[in-house]
Parts: structure tokens; C-alpha cells; sequence
């Protein structure tokens, strides 16, 4: 009588562990309707669900291993896409450093002096104060046209 017992109790304990270590699945057919299942429907996306809280795994499970690698494909091709756009932006922000860079060093040499020579058609002569004037201009709309972004961005911060 004792085993008998004692066999009944461990089958009432076993079970239900047995029975949650078992996989059930959610689908849901042509016209709409949910099933679930202890097999996953072949032809068919299901999804895995838990039985103990009730959740779906949801996710990959579903899907066929041609949708998968699709799956992964296109969201490589976004990284990659990415990638090449920071590549680039990191490009033009390091162009509008050099920019900036130039022309404030160009400013600070029109500032500093009263005569600037330059070299034309081999001969070198002297800026007038007006065309000093319109480079100072120029330089200085370079300056504002790739210094301002890149303090916008530092105050920002």
C-alpha cells in the first residue's frame, strides 16, 4: 500500500512538470481563427508560447530559414548603409574643420598686417587696402559658413 502511495505521489508531482516542459504553439489560420498546438503547423508562422506566463516568444520562430537569412541580410544592408553615411558625415565635418581652421588663420593674418604681398603671373605685388578688405570678407564668410556649425554643436552640449 506504502508503493502505491508513494508511486501516485511522484506521478502527481511529475506530471505537470512533464506537461510545462512540453512546447505549445499559436497559430492562426486562413479565416482568422487562433489555434494552439502541441506541434508546429508545417506551411504555416507560428509562434512558440510559454506556458507558464502565458508570453509568445514570438520573434524568428515562425519563420523559414530563407526569411531568416533575408531577415539578416536586409538589416546588414542597413548597417552597412549606416556606416557609410557616418563615414561620410565624419568626412564633412572634418572638411569643415580644415575650412574653418584656414580661414580664421587667413583672418588673423589680414588682421595682423598692414601689407599683404601676393604672387600673380610670376611677379609679386601688394594687396590694396580694398582688396584686403574683400578678403577679409570672403574668409570671414568661410569662417561663419564652417566655424558656426561646429559651435552650434559644442554649445549644444
Amino acid at each position: 500500500m506504502n508503493k502505491r502511495i508513494l508511486t501516485l505521489a511522484f506521478i502527481l508531482v511529475a506530471a505537470p512538470v512533464a506537461a510545462s516542459a512540453a512546447s505549445v504553439y499559436k497559430w492562426t489560420d486562413e479565416q482568422g481563427v487562433t489555434h494552439f498546438g502541441d506541434r508546429q503547423p508545417t506551411g504555416q508562422q507560428a509562434e512558440r508560447v510559454n506556458v507558464r506566463s502565458g508570453t509568445s516568444s514570438g520573434g524568428q520562430q515562425g519563420q523559414s530559414p530563407q526569411e531568416q537569412l533575408e531577415d539578416l541580410e536586409a538589416r546588414q544592408a542597413d548597417e552597412a548603409e549606416k556606416r557609410e553615411e557616418s563615414a561620410v558625415e565624419e568626412a564633412r565635418r572634418k572638411q569643415r574643420e580644415a575650412n574653418c581652421a584656414t580661414a580664421r588663420s587667413n583672418l588673423r593674418i589680414l588682421d595682423r598686417n598692414s601689407r599683404i604681398r601676393v604672387e600673380e603671373d610670376g611677379e609679386q605685388r601688394y594687396l590694396s587696402p580694398e582688396e584686403i578688405d574683400e578678403q577679409r570678407q570672403k574668409f570671414q564668410e568661410i569662417a561663419d559658413e564652417n566655424c558656426g556649425a561646429e559651435e552650434d554643436a559644442q554649445a549644444e552640449r
